[in-house]
């Protein structure tokens, strides 16, 4: 499946436009990153963003949670009213879970990680 990002790029500047938005106020609607904001407005750095950077970014920008991951996905955004889910589909909610708990698992990982090199890095600095 191809990423139509451009696609992505071409409707947060639209959006931002209409709702009179700067770039700072979608990042902290959305609560990521200026810098992210902009990439993706700009279309200048290409990378996998999660879901749920793309469905924060929908919210702020007063759209269906997955407005833009179908623009993504090269199809027709949802309305704001849709559901997110259709009450019978279970195995899309499951996957949608699941999806969010491996983000969230990486997420804490990286923290591990950065918290066992920062005591590691703290123990080292000690005379001894």
């Amino acid at each position: 499946m191809s990423e139509d990002w451009a696609a992505v790029a071409r409707a947060i500047d639209q959006r931002t436009h209409e709702l009179g938005l700067r770039q700072r106020d979608v990042a902290k609607r959305a609560q990521v990153s200026q810098a992210t904001v902009r990439e993706l407005q700009r279309h200048t750095v290409i990378r996998r963003r999660s879901t749920r950077t793309l469905e924060a970014l929908s919210l702020a920008l007063e759209w269906h949670p997955r407005h833009l991951l179908s623009l993504l996905e090269g199809h027709t955004p949802p309305a704001v009213d849709d559901p997110v889910f259709p009450e019978d589909d279970v195995p899309t909610r499951l996957d949608a879970i699941e999806r969010h708990l491996r983000e969230i698992t990486q997420q804490l990982d990286e923290l591990n990680n950065r918290l066992r090199d920062d005591r590691s890095a703290v123990r080292s600095d000690r005379p001894g």
